[in-house]
């Protein structure tokens, strides 16, 4: 059920659910009286009919006042079983009160609420003489099955509820250790690089200039690895560097031409639109966009349906990074970004949340499913990554 149909609204203490549920209960017992009184006496009185008719009103506010609730349940239903004879029944408003009060409370106050319950059921359908054993058996076992009910679905739930967390956690703990692998690969190129660099100042010691270049690259790479190292500490766990780093930097935005011919070969006729002034970014924000897109066109191929179209725009702002990708399709709405999200939703949220940007991700006004994310970039950056790709003078 849609959480928007438990919000409450227009200031009232129940939701449309409740509203719905203490009229259906009500309606179920109304004609069960109007039956039974027909059987016993050939005809009701008004009062019973007014008891029947307005048990159900206490259900409104079962989900925030679930003991009221039940006496106010049993008080009308009392009043409907003293004014007039009844057989012995277990109406529904009571079974919705008893299931209810079995998900909300603590295992004595349910003990409680079953005894009270099945003994006031019992003495006033009986109008306080001695019930017969069909009474004595059926108001009690008809209260402990719906409470039974109740616990077994409360609990049911809490293991759901329980596995889809664990679940969740897992997802960001396998994304973790996977950027916390990335990351490890990027800081070891660079340090490669500055090996590199180094070696090669020292063999061209009589090359005041080419000892100068190499010395400015080792420097921006010392300040990329080092920066780079904090994020990777931030994220890495004990036991989760990988034993070899391969030699190669991880993929960025040069490669998001590839992501979209591969998308096109997949069946998702896909676009790359590119705004602003294109230029090098830090090789984790290059991976971090990569990532996004790369996850955002694998769901648009798997929810947007047989005939959709996807567009990825990537737009290079002064001070931010913008990276977009929604498709038009008319099939599913796409990954859940609730709480049971989808995985590979979890996983962008952490990239992004790892450089401090904002992801959002939903269903597009004009049709489709759109992902959004800003990831911030300060001029040091953008300038250290220039100069890392040799377009700023040394």
């Amino acid at each position: 059920m849609s959480e928007d149909r438990h919000r409450r609204s227009d200031g009232l203490p129940w939701s449309q659910t409740d509203a719905l549920v203490a009229v259906g209960a009500s309606l179920l017992d109304l004609v069960g009286h109007l039956l039974v009184t027909a059987v016993v006496d050939g005809g009701g009185g008004v009062l019973g009919f007014l008891f029947a008719m307005f048990s159900g009103v206490p259900l409104l506010v079962r989900r925030t006042h679930p003991m009221a609730m039940l006496v106010g349940v049993l008080v009308l239903q009392v009043g409907a079983n003293l004014t007039e004879p009844v057989a012995i029944h277990f109406g529904a408003v009571l079974a919705v009160a008893l299931f209810t009060l079995a998900r909300q409370c603590r295992i004595p106050v349910i003990a409680g609420a079953v005894v009270v319950t099945s003994v006031l059921t019992m003495l006033t359908q009986s109008h306080f003489r001695m019930p017969d054993w069909e009474a004595v058996v059926s108001a009690p076992a008809s209260a402990l099955l719906v409470t039974g009910a109740g616990l077994a679905l409360s609990r049911w739930q809490r293991e759901v509820a329980a596995n889809r967390q664990l679940l969740a956690d897992r997802a960001v703990a396998e994304e973790r250790r996977r950027i916390a692998r990335e990351l490890h690969d990027i800081v070891a190129h660079h340090i490669t690089t500055m090996q590199l660099m180094a070696g090669g100042a020292r063999a061209n010691l009589a090359d005041p200039e080419v000892v100068r270049d190499a010395l400015v690259t080792l420097e921006s790479s010392g300040r990329l690895a080092l920066r780079e190292m904090r994020q990777l500490l931030d994220v890495l766990r004990a036991g989760d560097e990988p034993d070899t780093a391969p030699p190669a930097p991880q993929p960025g935005t040069d490669d998001l031409d590839r992501l979209v011919d591969d998308s096109r070969l997949a069946g998702l006729p896909t676009g790359l639109t590119v705004h602003g002034d294109p230029r090098p970014l830090p090789p984790t924000l290059g991976l971090t966009v990569f990532r996004i897109v790369q996850e955002a066109l694998t769901n648009a191929r798997k929810y947007a349906g047989p005939a959709a179209t996807a567009t990825v725009r990537l737009t290079y702002g002064p001070d931010a990074v913008l990276v977009s990708v929604r498709d038009d399709g008319k099939g599913a709405a796409g990954p859940s970004t609730g709480e049971s999200g989808g995985h590979g939703l979890i996983g962008m949220r952490e990239r992004v949340s790892l450089h401090g940007g904002a992801l959002s991700c939903g269903p597009h006004p004009d049709g489709g499913f759109a992902v959004l994310a800003e990831l911030p970039l300060t001029a040091d950056e953008t300038a250290e990554a220039e100069l890392q790709h040799g377009e700023v003078p040394a």
